[in-house]
């Protein structure tokens, strides 16, 4: 009798074993002990975080936040807490964009191409990368729709994205890009100059289409014929959908700040290399900058007077400024280290910090979810060995809506964090800075 109470002891035990990861998702997590950085306001020393059911329910010091009954509680003395990166500009999931038929593709979407399984995100994961704007690529004056990701564990595209229709909704951003990139033989545009032409025309078109459908107001037997390229265009004009312009030199910044004052979009501007430059006339457009910092500058003309200084010269003219990788341009494990040589040439900390994390929040419209540990918001933050800008820190932990999707002390995640052999399967290399 007292081996079949043991047996089915043991059987209960095992049952709750085997519940335990449904059961985590609706029990409270209690993170205390660390340096949190929240970035919406000062760090907090021995601080503590509260997270359930994939939201921040608490932060605060100790001796003031009210621990939660039957909290699943983490001893995270010694580390720091901050939100989870926010990757404005990236090519992860292995998907492809427009082909060489025209130089302006606004109706391909980079959704309807990238791999959910791509081991590309567990890299990013790796560098604490928790929200990611994936782009099509740079070769065209409109290489197409972006799409805003979560880095869920999924299956499907539609596990990761922020939007809830896939197939009908505003996904994400419109990639345009001036420069050398989309300078080739027809039907591309072979000057700068006509490079504007061709965009200009394309939002004309679209204005005079938008005007159609405005004019038909809702009777079907009125509105114009259906026109996939130009849908996304209107949602531009409309201010439903951001611009995302690949841009480098000081003449190319301004003429998409020209094109930006001329139809009224809402823009951001990539990479800027000749931000430094500019800074004083992106302030005064009232547009916002996503930045890059390379080690190595080279193989691009156009990117030959980057500075690692931009972010300093953005914040002191008042331009809210992001970072990004552009992977792999930049490894996205290595997207703290931009912020840190952009702290090394001038930047602030502070501001720094932000433009890794509430910044691109913002650049994406995001930032009511992501980018800062806040109340309400959403449970993505990482754990970090040290403070962020120490060349000897590491991401020891990421999590997203309150569940642990990288763990450095984990083998099968820290061989994401530190490459080798055959790590990275059925990956493609695409650049496109």
């Amino acid at each position: 009798m007292r081996s079949n109470k043991c047996l089915l002891a043991a059987l209960g035990l095992a049952l709750l074993w085997g519940m335990h990861p449904i059961m985590a998702q609706d029990q409270p997590h209690v993170f205390r002990g660390a340096k949190i950085i929240p970035i919406a306001g000062q760090p907090i020393e021995n601080g503590v975080l509260v997270v359930q059911n994939g939201k921040i329910t608490a932060l605060g010091t100790a001796d003031k936040v009210k621990l939660p009954k039957n909290a699943v509680e983490f001893d995270m003395k010694g580390k720091v807490l901050m939100p989870g990166l926010v990757d404005t500009h990236s090519h992860l999931g292995e998907g492809s964009g427009g082909d060489g038929s025209g130089a302006l593709h606004p109706d391909v979407r980079i959704i309807d191409a990238i791999n959910p399984l791509s081991d590309t995100f567990k890299r990013a994961l790796a560098g604490g990368i928790t929200t990611v704007n994936v782009m099509p690529g740079s070769g065209h004056l409109m290489s197409g729709q972006t799409v805003y990701l979560k880095m869920r564990d999924a299956k499907t595209i539609a596990d990761m994205a922020f939007c809830d229709d896939v197939t009908n909704g505003i996904c994400g951003g419109m990639k345009m890009a001036n420069g050398t990139n989309p300078m080739k033989a027809a039907p591309f545009p072979g000057t700068r100059a006509k490079s504007a032409a061709m965009a200009r025309q394309l939002f004309l078109d679209a204005q005079a289409y938008n005007n159609k459908i405005k004019a038909a107001k809702g009777k079907a037997d009125k509105m114009p014929e259906r026109k996939p390229n130009l849908e996304p265009l209107v949602e531009i004009l409309d201010g439903k959908r951001v611009v995302h312009f690949h841009t480098h030199r000081y003449d190319d910044v301004l003429t998409a700040l020209r094109l930006q004052k001329e139809f009224g979009f809402k823009l951001v501007l990539h990479h800027v290399s000749e931000a430094w430059k500019a800074a004083d006339e992106i302030a005064k457009a009232g547009v916002s900058a996503s930045i890059i910092t390379l080690d190595s500058p080279g193989g691009k003309s156009e990117a030959v007077e980057i500075r690692n200084s931009n972010g300093a010269a953005l914040e002191k003219a008042g331009v809210l400024t992001a970072f990004h990788t552009d992977d792999g341009i930049t490894d996205s494990r290595l997207f703290i280290r931009g912020a840190a040589l952009g702290v090394r040439a001038g930047m602030s900390q502070e501001k720094a910090l932000e433009a890794l994390t509430i910044a691109g929040a913002k650049m994406m419209e995001l930032d009511s979810r992501v980018g800062s540990l806040e109340k309400g918001k959403d449970a993505d933050f990482i754990v970090l060995s040290g403070e962020p800008f120490s060349v000897y820190t590491k991401v020891e932990q990421t999590w997203v809506e309150g569940k642990k999707r990288f763990d450095l002390h984990n083998p099968d995640d820290k061989k994401f964090a530190t490459g080798g052999y055959n790590t990275f399967s059925g990956e493609i290399h695409y650049h496109a800075h």
